[in-house]
Formats: C-alpha cells, sequence, structure tokens
C-alpha cells in the first residue's frame, strides 16, 4: 500500500474495499448521515489514511474529539492495559477509575460539585435537563420546570436535548416534544430577561454556537447571563461539550468571561475518541438527585473512565489551553490572510472560515476532501476548522495552502 507524502494527493475513483463498505451501508445502516465518498481505515496525530492508503490532514478531529490526535500513544496504552484488567462493572457497585475521575474533573471545574458521567454529549445535557427540574421543582414547586434555550444552539439529538436545541427546522419532524422548553436569541439580553419567568427552572447555552457558524457569545453578554440568572433565581447549564477541555484557549470556554456556572457539560475532547460525556453540577443543585432518579449501565464505565483519565494527563502535562492559543493564533491568521475569506470566527482552535454570501461551503468543502483536507461545511457560506490541538506548524501551513489553492478556483 503506497501512502503519499502530501496531502494533497489526487482522489482515485476506483477503490473496490470503499465500493463495497458504501454498498454494506446503503443496505444494512440506517440512512441517517450524509457521508463523504471516504472510508478512513487508520489515523496518526492529525494525519488520517483511507481505504486506498492515501493520506489526509484532520483539520476537523472527528468534530473536535481527538484533542490530542489520532492513536494517541499515550491513550492507545492505558487502553490496552485496562482491556487486560477490567473492562466493565455495573454501577450497582463501585469502581477504582470512577471516582477519581470525578474528582479531577470537580477539580479542574473550580470543586464543590459532583459528576455524573454518560456516554454521549447528548446524554449529559439530558442528565443536566432532569438534575435541573429536579432542583428547581424540589425548591419552587412543580410549575418551576421550563428550559429556556438560545435560536442556534444545538444540545443533541435525544427528545428533550432537541427540544433545547434552537433549531426548529430539527423539530418538525419528531412533533410532539417534551414540553417546557422555549427559545430566545442569542446574545440578546433583554429578550432572556423577558423570558426568565416564575416556571423557569434553568438556562442552556453554548459560549461558541459549533453547530451554527461558530459564533462566540459576547463576554459582557455571558456575564450578563450570569447575573440576570442569580437575579432569577435560574440556574445556568453551560454546554461545553463542543468547547471543554482547552479547545478555546481556556481550561473551559466560560473562563473567558470569568463566569462560574450552575451546570457544565462536557463530552467529546474527554475520551479523545472514547464515547465518554460528563455532566457537573454544583454540590447543592447534584443533590437533588436521590438513588433511581438517574443512570446508565455503562456510565463511568472503567474503560471509558481510565481513557478519560489518561486525556486529562496528556492534556495537563501539555498545558492545552496554551497549545490552543497559539496554534489557534497561528491558523487563524494564515487564513486570514486568504483573499477568499471574508471573516475567521472563533476562539483557539475552534474557528470557522466565512466565504460570503455567494459561496457553496459545501462545495468548497468536497474539494478540500479530494486535495486531503479533512473539513466541515458547518453553515452554506463557513467552513468549520477544529484540528487536534497537538497540530503542527507544519501541518497548519499545509493545509492552508490546501485552503489557499481551492479557494484560488472559485467560492462556489
Amino acid at each position: 500500500m503506497t501512502e503519499p507524502t502530501t496531502a494533497g494527493a489526487p482522489v482515485d475513483p476506483v477503490d473496490p474495499v470503499l465500493a463495497e463498505l458504501v454498498a454494506l451501508d446503503a443496505e444494512h445502516h440506517m440512512h441517517v448521515f450524509g457521508r463523504a465518498p471516504v472510508a478512513f481505515v487508520r489515523g496518526s496525530g492529525t494525519e488520517l489514511f483511507d481505504t486506498a492508503g492515501r493520506r489526509y490532514l484532520d483539520f476537523l478531529a472527528g468534530l473536535a474529539v481527538v484533542s490530542l490526535g489520532h492513536a494517541n500513544p499515550v491513550v492507545a496504552a492505558a487502553l490496552a492495559d485496562q482491556a487486560q484488567t477490567l473492562l466493565h462493572v455495573s454501577n450497582l457497585f463501585y469502581n477504582d477509575l470512577q471516582p477519581r475521575l470525578a474528582a479531577r474533573l470537580d477539580a479542574r471545574l473550580g470543586g464543590g460539585g459532583r459528576l455524573f458521567f454518560a456516554n454521549s454529549g447528548a446524554e449529559a445535557n439530558e442528565c443536566a435537563i432532569k438534575v435541573a427540574r429536579r432542583y428547581a421543582q424540589r425548591r419552587f414547586g412543580p410549575e418551576r420546570h421550563h428550559i429556556v434555550g438560545m435560536l442556534g444552539g444545538f444540545h443533541g439529538r435525544t427528545l428533550a436535548a432537541l427540544a433545547a436545541t434552537g433549531k426548529p427546522q430539527l423539530h418538525e419532524t419528531f412533533q410532539p416534544l417534551p414540553s417546557g422548553f422555549r427559545h430566545v436569541p442569542y446574545g440578546d439580553t433583554a429578550a432572556l430577561a423577558g423570558a426568565l419567568d416564575e416556571r423557569v427552572a434553568a438556562v442552556i447555552v453554548e459560549v461558541i454556537q459549533g453547530e451554527s457558524g461558530v459564533l462566540p457569545a459576547r463576554l459582557d453578554y455571558l456575564m450578563e447571563l450570569r447575573r440576570t440568572c442569580d437575579e432569577r433565581e435560574v440556574l445556568l447549564i453551560v454546554d461545553e461539550i463542543q468547547t471543554g477541555l482547552g479547545r478555546t484557549g481556556a481550561w473551559f470556554g466560560f473562563e473567558h468571561a470569568e463566569i462560574r456556572p450552575d451546570i457544565v457539560t462536557l463530552a467529546k475532547a474527554l475520551g479523545n475518541g472514547v464515547p465518554i460525556g460528563a455532566c457537573w453540577a454544583r454540590a447543592e443543585v447534584a443533590d437533588a438527585f436521590a438513588p433511581g432518579d438517574h443512570g446508565s449501565t455503562y456510565a463511568g464505565q472503567p474503560l471509558a473512565a481510565r481513557a478519560a483519565l489518561a486525556v486529562l494527563d496528556e492534556l495537563e502535562r501539555l498545558d492545552a489551553p496554551e497549545l490552543a492559543r497559539r496554534q489557534g493564533a497561528l491558523l487563524r491568521a494564515a487564513l486570514e490572510a486568504v483573499p477568499e475569506i471574508v471573516e475567521v470566527r472563533g476562539r483557539g482552535l475552534l474557528l470557522a472560515a466565512e466565504l460570503g454570501t455567494d459561496a457553496d461551503a459545501k462545495a468548497v468543502n468536497a474539494r478540500l476532501l479530494a486535495r486531503g483536507l479533512v473539513a466541515n461545511a458547518v453553515t452554506a457560506t463557513a467552513v468549520r476548522f477544529a484540528p487536534p490541538l497537538t497540530v503542527s506548524d507544519e501541518e497548519i501551513a499545509e493545509a492552508v495552502a490546501i485552503v489557499a489553492a481551492v479557494l484560488s478556483e472559485g467560492v462556489a
């Protein structure tokens, strides 16, 4: 199998292994993903290789998941050791990893809270919604159960997380959704204040709306949001699933605004590819849960917990926020120098290149992939970049050279 030495290798349309996989997928998998015509079989750091051995630069990191890069040796070694030690034990018993992981994350979040582990970001948000409602209803009564989200926000595809998501077009297919959810414009403090009546238990917000085009919240907006929630005795849930654990240049995106939420949700980078999510709540809120109020078969099971502990060790050793600040500044500057890019949005290593109102980001992204660069058409006119935090200067230069070459051919 020959591997190209650069990421710009042309795509060979004849790939029998890919053809077999596409046929199997079409016949046997539910048609819920609009997949690109590529199947990846291995990776290393920022590099991915497909079924024909072609090399790609991964500037999406599995949707901001593999922050330490593919096949990270520290995480891989921890997984291999744990797989030969203890894969799973139910939550009817303690295991020797889950409490240690909870303590590490609580300390990283400032202490004074408790954790629940899940298998995904959506499940972490389900936990956040449930504990917020449980706390508010115990304190104020049964009517205090409404959740206010932001238009454009995205919190997952389970029914309650979908109801909290501020994208009406995603709601239509699955009506009726759970009741008690409402949405206000992102960044509009007056609209938020007007929505916080005596029925509202919590507000849920992303510090950067990743799925709506990488839209960072103004820091003064987040500060005002915290003040308003305090005044109305409403809990503040911050969804850090895409932004948490260093990606924005801080350990958590809310730290840029120097606020502290009541509840924080995490996933993606926490396992570097191993499915794990987490919901942190300050102790007073978390204690609204009693045994039986929530649970999950795989919550904090040994393999996922061991992976997450290894990830935290590496993120701390490498100083993940500093990596994101330094490499993010380099990537931003390089993208801003491309004439066809009209704006670069985001923080750290979560960035979007806006191509203008006449652009076709989906077509541009397909051409980037054909040249060996993995990115994402996050909106009709913007391409998202979220490479591993370990991305090198040389890989950034190579990736932006591909972007510049593709855009020089046009943005449609």
